[in-house]
């Protein structure tokens, strides 16, 4: 097989361009394409927009092709082959009579990935989930969002698919990945309804709405091969016994399936999501080797989503035709913090993702269409176990980050009466409570009132996000508009503490748990969270199998 890269296409071409294209290169028009496997927009100069594209062809007398496109120096055309993952064990396990199933604390991607993977490999895994089923999950959201009291157990947080599922699906990552498990991913995910493109697109995204979808279908290739899924039940504790761990659980409603309230197993994976503080703080009292780690903390901006893609895009007839344009920025502050853009969510909403009573969290969230009138991102500044250190939280030792986190969004809570706080971007460089908008509606899902935003958060990180806003304005024209929303806060970027493990078995000290995901530390996005599932249940697979 053949890839060519840097392929050429304008904004209103089609594939019959693309192959006209490839024709030219390659001196014949005797080929098929195999896979579109990058598609992504240039726009650096607005008036010449392109779509740039990677593909796979097959075409006759390959090595000959091959020659001749090295004699005309066309570095971008080679030979590629088809990186298919597997698993590494060469056979399914065999279950003896009293073999113990894993057990998954965490039905997000990394739990759900783990899961089917264990599944497929005839491992019959229990996952258990606190939260409910994804469209009865849908249900105590909006409910919330209308106004009911918050359900602690099922919300943007907590449910199936983790918090991913309420904030737009997106699939890209920075990790490395040479072993072909994030193409496992894409592919599974498109296996299980989500749209064919996220297989090519430079930033993939499924879409709140369709990743829903996706998550019904996963569930039930994990029963049909044998796995089990308890919703509605919480993980309390648990106790080393020998090669065995008894994990004690709790229903968290009477919908709960669970049919007992301690259940045996030689494998425990802790996929429990960032905001499980309650099991960090279980597990911190356990022992279990832990230690805070630095996140990032902040809030959300809007802007027009027509403002955006015609900063980005300029306002040609080609521009009409692109997706909505989404942005990426970094900025280094006077006093040395790193501030960025974060979970940026083009055409989307600004949502209430709290996860507990008097608590105001914000997070974005954009369907697949991503066709709403404003786009949003998090603007977040990092901060460190040092900082929660110098704030008066080092007494709490592992969990001080999970402190840090609480009291700004008690501070947001209080600020906003119950609701999300909102100002004006005029107003929180004043550091005054707005009193009325400009041009910009906030598109936010849950009930927000007028406040001041730098009673949210500590000085040096409204000092810098103001710096980062200003200077961003010089990237994308109109971002430091006055009139801009913010909201807050975003307090859950990943998770404040790593739950450690010792090597390259992936499991903790304590023989036979395995920390797993975004929760444990390791891993920030869905796409990130699955592979670390993916690699857990290797490894989980890989200590099942020396015991037998």
């Amino acid at each position: 097989m053949i890839r060519i890269n840097q392929i050429k296409v304008s904004v209103s071409g089609d594939m019959e361009e693309l192959k006209s294209k490839i024709s030219k290169l390659i001196k014949t028009s005797d080929f098929s394409i195999s896979k579109i496997v990058k598609k992504s927009i240039d726009a650096r100069d607005k008036n010449n927009l392109f779509y740039i594209y990677s593909v796979d062809i097959e075409v006759k007398n390959e090595g000959l092709i091959l020659d001749k496109t090295k004699k005309y120096n066309h570095n971008n055309i080679m030979s590629t082959k088809e990186e298919i993952y597997v698993f590494p064990l060469d056979k399914k396990t065999i279950l003896s009579d009293d073999y113990l199933p894993p057990v998954i604390i965490g039905a997000g991607p990394a739990g759900y990935f783990c899961g089917l993977y264990l599944a497929r490999q005839g491992y019959k895994p229990i996952i258990i989930e606190r939260g409910k089923p994804v469209f009865e999950r849908q249900k105590d959201v909006e409910g919330f969002w209308n106004g009911e009291k918050i359900n602690s157990n099922s919300n943007v947080s907590f449910g199936e698919g983790g918090a991913g599922t309420f904030s737009d699906g997106k699939l890209n990552t920075g990790i490395k990945d040479r072993y072909g498990r994030i193409k496992a991913v894409v592919s599974d995910f498109i296996s299980f309804g989500a749209p064919e493109e996220i297989g090519y697109l430079n930033k993939p995204h499924i879409g709140t709405d369709e990743l829903k979808k996706v998550l019904f279908e996963m569930r039930k290739e994990i029963l049909s091969l044998g796995g089990k899924i308890h919703f509605n039940t919480r993980f309390v504790d648990y106790s080393m016994q020998g090669d065995e761990i008894q994990i004690n659980l709790e229903p968290t409603c009477e919908e709960s399936t669970i049919e007992f309230s301690k259940i045996n197993t030689n494998a425990l994976i802790l996929a429990i999501g960032h905001s499980s503080r309650d099991t960090f703080y279980m597990l911190s009292k356990k022992s279990i080797p832990m230690e805070p780690k630095s996140f990032a903390i902040g809030i959300r901006v809007e802007h027009p989503t027509d403002m955006v893609n015609e900063s980005q895009y300029g306002c040609s007839d080609d521009a009409m035709l692109l997706p909505t344009a989404d942005y990426k920025m970094t900025f280094r502050s006077s006093k040395g913090r790193s501030v960025y853009s974060f979970c940026m969510c083009p055409g989307g909403f600004v949502v209430n993702a709290s996860s507990d009573e008097e608590q105001s969290v914000v997070n974005g969230m954009s369907n697949h269409g991503r066709d709403e009138r404003n786009s949003n991102s998090a603007i977040v500044v990092n901060v460190t176990p040092e900082d929660f250190i110098n704030e008066g939280f080092g007494d709490y030792g592992v969990m001080a980050g999970v402190e840090f986190q609480k009291k700004y969004e008690r501070l947001a809570y209080l600020e906003g009466k119950g609701c999300i706080p909102v100002q004006t971007f005029g107003d929180y460089k004043a550091g005054k409570t707005t009193e009325t908008l400009g041009k910009i509606t906030p598109n936010i899902k849950g009930k927000y009132e007028f406040a001041n935003l730098n009673n949210c958060l500590p000085v040096y990180v409204n000092n810098a996000i103001i710096e980062g806003i200003s200077y961003y304005d010089s990237k994308l024209k109109g971002f430091a508009r006055e009139d801009a929303v913010l909201s807050g806060v975003e307090s859950r970027t990943s998770s404040p503490v790593r739950i450690l493990r010792q090597d390259d078995t992936l499991m903790s000290e304590e023989k036979g748990i395995f920390p797993c995901g975004e929760g444990a530390g390791y891993a920030g996005g869905i796409t990130s969270a699955a592979v670390d599932g993916i690699k857990v249940a290797e490894a989980v697979a890989a200590y099942l199998n020396s015991l037998q």
